[in-house]
C-alpha cells in the first residue's frame, strides 16, 4: 500500500451550464503512485514533476 505523502486537498469549483445556473463540484487531486528512496508513496501530478526537475 502506497503512502499518502501529498497534503493537497480537494478544490470547489462551479458547473455552468448554458442557463447559467451554478452548481457546486469538487475537483479531487490527481495523485499517482511513484517510488521515492525505494519506497512507494502517492504524489500529484505536480509534486511529481518538481522533484524530477530537482534531481
Amino acid at each position: 500500500m502506497a503512502k499518502n505523502l501529498s497534503n493537497r486537498k480537494n478544490m470547489s469549483s462551479q458547473n455552468r451550464p448554458f442557463s447559467e445556473k451554478a452548481t457546486k463540484k469538487t475537483q479531487k487531486v490527481n495523485l499517482q503512485a511513484t517510488m521515492v528512496n525505494g519506497k512507494k508513496v502517492r504524489l500529484s501530478t505536480k509534486e511529481i514533476r518538481t522533484n524530477k526537475k530537482n534531481k
